[in-house]
Formats: structure tokens, C-alpha cells, sequence
């Protein structure tokens, strides 16, 4: 392929800007895949998950302690009951002894569900303030996660910002370049991400292999508007060795050779 030495210059631009996008472009995957942010969010999570244990454990203690009470509370109304009767003097004297008697062991079950009342409610207190804290856990692991998040949207904006401008700048450059040329740069590009580096001396800009003297035999002895091709990664070789800018005049075959 032919090209004029100075568009085949113009590709090293494009690729600069190629750079540009793919480094763009793995910076937002790794704002994607940023553990810390992840990392926050499942800390979230497990705290969200330990409260709701949490409430659980303490509506089943509540029920519990409910329970409890009622017990508690028949149990003081059926002793009060017994009293009463043992009061009347209407209740034989084997019934007094049968009502003392239930009254002892009515006693003794309600000190037994006073102890387990009591040990439900220090219970439900301990629970109760593991609760809170855990709820104060999840108020501040929501506001790391929440400045996490403003951050990486900050971020992402100023990555689709810079990416915008990157594009509208490749699109100018491509413009200024024959299409020939173009659509061999864009189908090396599609392969790797490098399709356009300088040859250095003798080496490969792209992959950076010195070629040897043999191999830099037709590269010198190439017109200037070949458009050569790396032997090792396929990149198009630009020679930049070359006069910056284009000759007012006409060059002879000597001069050019000079640059060769």
C-alpha cells in the first residue's frame, strides 16, 4: 500500500488517542470491579442481615416474655383464688390442707416464672442494645457506601467526559486521513491495541524487537510512501526519521535517499 509519508505520521496520532480511549476504558472497568467499593457494600449487607436477626430474636423474646407473663399472671389469680377460699370458712379442713398445699406449689411455679422473667428481660436489654448498635453499624457502613458511590459517579463522569473529547478528536483525525489508510490501521487495531508505532533506529515501537541489520535492508531501501508493516506484531511502521514537514519543492532522488 501507498501512502503519503505524513498521513502515514498522522496514524501515530490516532493511535495516541486509541491509547487514550483503551487506558479510559480500563479505568472504568476498574472503577467496576473496585473491591474496596464492593467490600463496602457487602459490609452493608451483613449488617442489614444481623439487624433483621436481630429484630427477629427480639419479637421471639417479646413472645416469650409475653408467655411469661401470662403465665405469671394466672398463676397469681389462681392463688389468689385459693386464699379467698381458705378465708370464707366455708372450706373443709381437708380442703384447707389440699388449697395450702397448692398454694405452696403455686408459690414455688411462680418464683420459677418470676427468675425466667427475669432472665428473658435481661436478655431482651442485652439484645435490645446489640440492636442499636448494629443499627448505628448499618447508619454508617449506608453513608461509607453512599460517599462511595458519589465518588465513583464523580469519577465515571469525568471517564465518559475525557472519552467524549478523546472520540471527537479521533474523529477530526481520521478525517484528515485517506480512508485506505485508515481501514488498515482500524483492522490491525481490531487484533491489538497497538497498529501504529515509530521504528525507533531498528526498533518496533509496538514490540519493541530491534530488527537486524538484514531486516533493515528493505525498510531503508522502501519508497517513502510505502506503508510498511512489522514483521514480528503487524503494526504499521512509521518512519519518523524523516523531514517534518512536507518539502516546498520538489526533492531529487539523492536528497530523498538521504532519509532512507
Amino acid at each position: 500500500m501507498k501512502a503519503d509519508l505524513f498521513d502515514q505520521r498522522r496514524l501515530l496520532e490516532l493511535q495516541a488517542v486509541d491509547t487514550q480511549l483503551t487506558q479510559l476504558d480500563q479505568r472504568r472497568r476498574k472503577l467496576d470491579d473496585d473491591p474496596a467499593f464492593a467490600a463496602a457494600g457487602q459490609r452493608l449487607s451483613a449488617l442489614a442481615d444481623k439487624a433483621a436477626n436481630l429484630s427477629g430474636d427480639l419479637a421471639d423474646l417479646d413472645r416469650d416474655i409475653e408467655r411469661v407473663e401470662r403465665e405469671v399472671e394466672l398463676v397469681t389469680k389462681r392463688a389468689d383464688a385459693d386464699r379467698t377460699r381458705m378465708a370464707s370458712g366455708a372450706a373443709t379442713a381437708k380442703e384447707l390442707e389440699g388449697l395450702q398445699s397448692e398454694l405452696e406449689s403455686l408459690a414455688r411455679r411462680q418464683g420459677t416464672l418470676e427468675d425466667d422473667q427475669l432472665q428473658l428481660m435481661e436478655r431482651r436489654e442485652a439484645l435490645d442494645a446489640e440492636l442499636e448498635e448494629t443499627r448505628r453499624q448499618v447508619d454508617q457502613a449506608r453513608a461509607v457506601l453512599a460517599d462511595a458511590e458519589a465518588e465513583r459517579t464523580r469519577s465515571l463522569e469525568a471517564i465518559d467526559t475525557e472519552a467524549a473529547d478523546a472520540a471527537s478528536t479521533r474523529e477530526a483525525l481520521a478525517i484528515n486521513i485517506p480512508d485506505r489508510l485508515v481501514e488498515l490501521y482500524d483492522r490491525i487495531h481490531a487484533k491489538q491495541p497497538i497498529a501504529a508505532a515509530e521504528l525507533v533506529g531498528r526498533r518496533c515501537g509496538s514490540c519493541r524487537i530491534e530488527k537486524s541489520p538484514a531486516d533493515m535492508i528493505p525498510i531503508k531501501s522502501a519508497p517513502i510512501d510505502e506503508v510498511l508493516r512489522c514483521e514480528e506484531c503487524g503494526c504499521v511502521l512509521i518512519r519518523t526519521e524523516l523531514p517534518q514537514s512536507k518539502p516546498t519543492t520538489l526533492a531529487s532522488e539523492d536528497e530523498l535517499k538521504k532519509y532512507q
